[in-house]
């Protein structure tokens, strides 16, 4: 195969870059338990974590990260019930109607984040 086979298609860039992206989760996962270690060990430690993130690189990085990781969770949630619905009903149905109940839990759990980030709840 050619070197940049992946560019040809955009399906085989798609998966290239679906699989490129756990890189960016790893990496906001690892923020994550960092953030937590931080919290830990007091609010001074915290708040150089706070102003390490406040940084241009790291909200450079983490745009990207957010890009990636939503690009991640898009293509993942639009190709799990296709594979499903299959596999279960034994025939297949429209993506975007076997896709909807994932994108509707996923708006939900973010309406009840910000709310609680908000402290409204």
């Amino acid at each position: 195969m050619p070197p940049y086979w992946y560019v040809e298609k955009w399906h085989y860039l798609e998966f290239v870059l679906r699989e490129a992206s756990c890189l960016f989760v790893g990496y906001f996962a690892a923020i994550m338990l960092l953030e937590i270690r931080c919290i830990e060990h007091g609010m001074g430690s915290y708040a150089h974590f706070q102003a390490l993130m406040s940084s241009p690189i790291f909200l450079i990085v983490n745009a990207l990260a957010l890009i990636f990781i939503c690009f991640h969770a898009v293509t993942w949630f639009m190709l799990v019930p296709r594979v499903f619905a299959r596999q279960v009903l034994g025939y297949a149905i429209p993506d975007p109607i076997a896709a909807a109940p994932n994108f509707g839990l996923w708006v939900a759990v973010s309406v009840i984040i910000a709310l609680f980030a908000m402290r409204v709840i």
